[in-house]
């Protein structure tokens, strides 16, 4: 898939938005990209996560036992991709606020694990989950997601596959450009509490 492509199954989705947001990272940003109701359609997801694995390099896609993703953005992803590798799919979740495998859900002593979000803007969600997959026994071989909205500078410490990067400007809360902040600031994602 193109970029542009992978755009228009976001406007097709009514999933590209503009406004002030507060993004999962505290950054603020005009722009949002709200993964959830693009993948609401299972036959878009399913387009886009064969279109994600499709760009994972040969040797990983080859090595990956199975597919843990953070909860709560990045389950749906996450369960495509292991339908689209042919792989178990998991996910960490924090009840307590750190990430941690739950349910049932166990990886043997260096499985082999592709981390997959929805969106990453400054890797931290992705390095804690990655933290926990490790606690939990896996080794993360790499990571994916369906957005890149750092402009490839976040560094998850393993080899790292978007979808799609964009440049979507971000700001500190307390350096909001003035039109943005003359908008009322929301919190779209699952972290909006």
């Amino acid at each position: 898939m193109t970029d542009d492509e992978i755009l228009d199954e976001f406007r097709a989705a009514d999933a590209l938005l503009e406004g002030h947001f507060i993004l999962s990272s505290g950054l603020r940003s005009p722009r949002y990209l709200q993964c959830a109701r693009v993948l609401m359609d299972p036959a878009r997801a399913e387009r886009l996560a064969t279109a994600l694995a499709a760009k994972l390099p040969a040797g990983i896609r080859d090595d990956i036992d199975a597919v843990v993703s953070p909860a709560m953005g990045g389950v749906i992803i996450g369960h495509e991709m292991g339908r689209s590798l042919g792989k178990p799919a998991m996910f960490v979740e924090r009840p307590q606020g750190v990430f941690e495998l739950r349910r049932g859900f166990r990886l043997e002593p260096g499985q082999r694990v592709l981390l997959v979000e929805d969106v990453v803007t400054t890797g931290l969600s992705s390095r804690e989950a990655i933290a926990a997959i490790e606690a939990a026994g896996g080794k993360v071989i790499a990571a994916a997601s369906l957005v890149d909205r750092s402009g490839g500078a976040a560094d998850l410490g393993v080899p790292y596959t978007p979808l799609i990067r964009i440049d979507v400007p971000t700001y500190a809360a307390d350096a909001v450009p003035a039109e943005l902040a003359a908008i009322p600031a929301i919190k779209p994602g699952s972290r909006a509490a």
